[in-house]
């Protein structure tokens, strides 16, 4: 019997788990399913040029994992039993719930917008989480007439990402941003001055050391007390994950995502891996991965890797899961690379301008290449499952790190 794993969630990190596993495994031993809610796969690091009326590429997974032996299945997910190794999702098409059994689970769920509870925001601000907000907010910022104003509030790299396209796109409205610190605080001398000369040449109005503490219809309310008018607000003050990891038994940070080992393995659940967003992993100098593309794709890799070298009885990879810079788009002409240490610190050394805006092009094109040809570009030698003649099990810890 084949021993079966389900990938939930196919954003970035799961896709790219699904394909690595359907490269590493044969598929005589192992069936992998991948459970996702849309068709498509949806560029997030694209989602406020999506915002501003740029058509993206359309990239439907059945294209994309025709042939690898990957089976996806259109669903959402409602509920996780890691005890019974099973999971219930809702089907697209039939709205009917079905009972899913595992062997070993990837945990991709991702995430979504964070409110962080703040008045208003639910009801009144735009989101560029995923493609709906997107697409909402595309729709509401083409009804804006020339002049009305949008704020963006936070001041992080989807923050930066969305004003600046807005404000390039759309040089008719009246665009701020509210960041909590400084402009860039983050950043090297050189990465801020440069993001200071393109926010005042987009002509975004910057609140520094803000924050918005409601949220109505027409304007934001600071924690000074002071009204900021505003036709549209975009919220990108963080994300939250998805709540279903703490609704189980699995062993949960105080954000909720999934504690994993150096393996991308549950601490308190063997068969269970975690990648992405969800995932709660340290980095170097003991510090989380951030939510981010950058982190989530090389956890994928690591983490099919691993699971991988498990049921073949291969060696464990000793992979490093470090940074090497941060890509910020500032509109479709200019750009900032931020070269940092390992932990995800700025050094001094930083690219701008229109080299560094193709950077960026280039990064998040490699990504997406990288998700849509999940199966390319590895060794094609695969490793028969260990015991793959019943139902293949997992080795224990100690057996497996022996």
């Amino acid at each position: 019997m084949q021993h079966r794993i389900i990938v939930l969630g196919a954003g970035y990190a799961g896709a790219v788990a699904a394909g690595r596993l359907a490269k590493r495994l044969r598929r005589e031993d192992v069936a992998i399913t991948l459970v996702n809610a849309e068709p498509d796969f949806v560029e997030r690091v694209r989602m406020h040029q999506l915002a501003t009326g740029q058509n993206l590429r359309p990239r439907p997974f059945r294209e994309m994992f025709a042939g690898t032996g990957v089976e996806l299945k259109l669903a959402e997910v409602t509920a996780v039993d890691v005890d019974r190794r099973t999971v219930t999702v809702t089907d697209a098409d039939s709205a009917e719930a079905q009972e899913l059994a595992y062997d070993s689970l990837v945990y991709a769920l991702g995430s979504h917008w964070n409110t962080h509870g703040v008045p208003g925001t639910a009801e009144h601000a735009h989101e560029i989480a995923g493609r709906p907000g997107a697409l909402r907010l595309r729709e509401r910022l083409a009804r804006l007439e020339a002049g009305e104003p949008v704020v963006v509030v936070g001041g992080g790299l989807t923050g930066l990402e969305a004003a600046t396209e807005i404000a390039e796109a759309r040089p008719d409205l009246d665009v701020a941003l509210a960041a909590r610190g400084s402009l860039g605080d983050w950043l090297s001398p050189k990465g801020r001055g440069h993001l200071r000369d393109v926010c005042a040449g987009l002509g975004i109005t910057v609140h520094e050391n803000t924050a918005v503490t409601r949220v109505d219809a027409d304007h934001v309310t600071t924690a000074d007390g002071t009204s900021v008018p505003a036709a549209v607000t975009v919220w990108t003050t963080g994300f939250a994950v998805h709540p279903i990891a703490r609704a189980t038994t699995l062993e949960v940070s105080d954000t909720g995502q999934i504690v994993v080992d150096a393996t991308m393995r549950s601490v308190s659940h063997p068969d269970v891996y975690a990648v992405g967003d969800a995932a709660m992993a340290m980095g170097p100098g003991d510090k989380p991965l951030r939510m981010s593309c950058a982190s989530g794709t090389p956890a994928a890799w690591h983490a099919a890797d691993t699971l991988a070298a498990r049921l073949t009885g291969g060696k464990l990879p000793n992979a490093s899961l470090r940074y090497f810079n941060q890509c910020i788009s500032l509109g479709r002409k200019e750009g900032l690379i931020q070269y940092v240490t390992a932990d995800d610190r700025a050094v001094r050394a930083a690219l701008t301008g229109r080299l560094a805006a193709l950077y960026k092009e280039l990064v998040c094109k490699g990504a997406a290449w990288g998700v849509a040809n999940p199966t390319l570009g590895m060794p094609t030698r695969r490793r028969p499952v260990v015991g793959s003649g019943t139902r293949a099990q997992e080795p224990s810890a100690v057996d497996a790190e022996a």
